[in-house]
């Protein structure tokens, strides 16, 4: 954790009990429908969201669990807050299973994502999700709504709720806000029907196994998935030109990120044994403009790199910058094991679809 942080969160522990009642209390609302009503949609709804603040492999999920649907003839929407996107309607369309209607920016980096790597499937925005969701059930046919990141919008009632943690992280300082990365209190995860340990490799799987057992000890009927990340490949900013996974490996690259973490990213790429001469930080979500390509350029040619290197999620914003100095993104995709599939697949035969 970074020291400012740990001071933030220092500083913030003595607010942690008020917040952490008030999130009791709203869920006890929620649940009972007092003043606070949870809304029951027409097709069944999977949540994918996380107790933690910042990174967990939300979009990879995502990503992962429409592929299944997709793979078993069920057509899922995609409905998400569309955070960081200026579309400021109450139901964004970013995609319509046909084509994207929305640029990154104003679609949101995740959604503009999501509608990218998933043709056919229906990706919209807004924040009143319930709403959202209908418009997607109405509008496009769809059999089941996937929600991103919806551990905590309470007000749309799921069928099946997976919560994710990343193993770089795990629980944090296991403290509630503002003296933690907790976003609600460690009760609220018995409202989950699965967990999933995302971004697992040999340099965290102890620490991850005794995580795991914890989880096994304390909500013995909830199960327990792991899941990791592998590169699937290279995204090129030079029109028609590609570059594989080997050829980038022996280049020298300056690597960027602006994700909520954007150490694992730097991991990653030195797990995975890319070159690396420099590397900048910046904030999630941050909205790159031509002077931050322009820098990033200088810095990178000072420090001998022959390309720049960044995520999916930067790398979609972009595109407006690309010039002659090249931009390479590194794809990643999420592997679970076939338990997690066969999970999910006797969740889908006791759905109405």
């Amino acid at each position: 954790m970074k020291p400012l942080l740990s001071v933030l969160f220092l500083v913030g522990r003595i607010f942690s009990p008020p917040y952490s009642l008030v999130m009791l209390l709203r869920s006890f609302l929620y649940r009972n429908n007092i003043f606070l009503k949870s809304q029951q949609l027409q097709r069944p709804v999977i949540s994918v969201g996380n107790l933690t603040l910042g990174g967990t492999g939300k979009t990879p999920m995502v990503r992962y669990v429409a592929r299944l649907l997709l793979d078993r003839g069920v057509r899922p929407a995609i409905v998400s807050r569309g955070y960081g996107g200026k579309a400021g309607g109450k139901v964004n369309i970013v995609a319509d299973g046909g084509k994207i209607l929305l640029a990154p920016e104003m679609a949101g980096d995740e959604p503009f994502m999501l509608a990218e790597a998933l043709p056919g499937v229906p990706v919209l925005t807004g924040s009143e999700r319930a709403r959202v969701a209908r418009q997607a059930i109405d509008v496009f046919g769809v059999h089941i709504i996937v929600m991103d990141d919806g551990f905590q919008h309470l007000a749309v009632r799921r069928d099946l709720d997976l919560v994710l943690f990343s193993a770089g992280t795990l629980l944090g300082n296991g403290q509630v806000f503002p003296g933690g990365e907790l976003r609600e209190p460690l009760s609220a995860l018995g409202r989950a029907h699965a967990f999933v340990v995302t971004g697992v490799d040999r340099s965290n799987r102890s620490g991850v196994d005794n995580f795991q057992r914890w989880l096994q000890g304390k909500f013995p009927q909830t199960p327990v998935f792991l899941g990791e990340y592998l590169p699937a490949g290279i995204w090129h900013s030079g029109q028609g030109q590609v570059c594989t996974l080997a050829e980038a490996r022996n280049m020298q690259l300056f690597a960027f990120a602006g994700i909520a973490n954007p150490d694992s990213f730097r991991q990653t790429l030195r797990q995975e044994e890319f070159s690396l001469t420099g590397f900048k930080e910046y904030r999630d979500h941050h909205g790159y403009t031509a002077q931050d390509v322009a820098d990033l350029v200088a810095a990178a040619r000072a420090s001998g790199a022959q390309a720049l290197i960044a995520t999916e999620k930067d790398f979609v914003k972009l595109r407006p910058y690309f010039g002659e100095f090249p931009i390479l993104a590194l794809t990643i995709e999420l592997r679970m094991d076939l338990n997690f599939d066969r999970f999910m697949a006797e969740q889908l035969s006791g759905f109405s679809l």
